[in-house]
């Protein structure tokens, strides 16, 4: 089992300790709040240790785990990886693009892992489809979100579009060829509704929306691709396949055929993979722990976290144009 610490006990935080003592991947050893009364609270009605530096927090663990506010990521991660400890950082991976790249050359010289809690990844029904998301064209996300004051420091993009941009750059194999993009100030000092275009070098083109002043919460995501649609719903972890086949010569009384204006005919079937319920925070924290053990590559890198962050910045620059 490795030894693992914490740093930050809000909201998030609090939800990382407690699957993080459920785990026999991992120790949990303590965490660490600024907050003096807050981490004595959390202390008292947990029991978890709390440590009064973040110094002997670190020098007593092997993996640190920074959920923390943005601002201070690259802080927190550069103290953990150069006493050599391998860290798990929520999303984003940092607050500017410079900060994160110095995170991962710090990662590679020190010789230490790094993770980056991007959840959708793990979520039940996007790993149920993404094996079937093989080269798709056109790309819709919505995101949205009823309005909760935690989260509105930074824009939307950063706090809620990310996820969907992660997603897309693990299953689109191109780069990013251009984005367009706008955003409106509703109620924060940044925009808390943003509607984004990224086109692709091989042609696929992502829309991506996401607010934070909604009157309902959302979160789908819907891939199409020749012959196939994947509708992907994050929020009530749910999936379906409409595939499209040459039609059979004589078809069934319950076919579905669409027939175009060539005359070629094709059969539409669908399909709703099975999804296996998971605590996606759970499995990215142990999938962590695997890549540690075994010397394998992280499901989320520093890398991957870095582009998604470079990209979501990328769409924040053409507010202010």
């Amino acid at each position: 089992m490795l030894k693992i610490g914490v740093l930050g006990a809000g909201h998030l935080g609090k939800i990382h300790l407690r699957l993080l003592q459920q785990s026999d991947k991992y120790e949990l050893v303590g965490f660490y709040d600024p907050n003096q009364e807050n981490a004595e609270k959390v202390s008292k009605e947990f029991g978890y240790k709390h440590f009064s530096t973040i110094a002997t927090l670190i020098h007593a663990v092997d993996v640190i785990d920074i959920v923390t506010p943005t601002l201070s990521h690259y802080k927190c991660a550069k103290v953990a990886i150069k006493s050599g400890k391998h860290v798990f950082i929520e999303k984003p991976i940092s607050n500017t693009v410079e900060e994160a790249e110095e995170i991962i050359a710090l990662a590679k010289e020190y010789n230490v892992k790094g993770q980056v809690g991007h959840v959708e990844r793990f979520n039940p029904a996007f790993i149920a489809t993404k094996n079937m998301i093989e080269n798709p064209m056109f790309i819709e996300t919505h995101r949205l979100a009823e309005f909760n004051p935690r989260g509105t420091d930074v824009p939307v993009v950063l706090d809620l579009m990310i996820h969907d941009i992660d997603a897309i750059l693990s299953v689109v194999k191109s780069k990013v060829k251009n984005i367009n993009a706008s955003g409106v100030s509703v109620i924060s000092d940044t925009p808390d509704i943003a509607n984004a275009r990224i086109e692709f070098e091989n042609g696929c083109v992502a829309n991506l929306t996401a607010s934070r002043i909604s009157m309902k919460n959302m979160r789908k995501s819907r891939f199409f691709q020749k012959d196939a649609y994947i509708s992907v719903d994050f929020l009530e972890k749910k999936c379906e396949v409409v595939k499209m086949k040459d039609a059979p010569e004589v078809p069934g009384d319950f076919d579905m055929i669409l027939q175009n204006a060539e005359g070629v005919k094709k059969q539409i079937y669908f399909s709703n993979p099975d999804v296996e319920q998971n605590n996606a925070i759970l499995d990215e924290l142990e999938s962590f722990a695997d890549a540690i053990n075994n010397n394998t590559t992280p499901v989320v890198t520093l890398e991957q976290a870095t582009e998604a962050l470079r990209v979501a910045y990328q769409i924040i620059d053409c507010f202010k144009k």
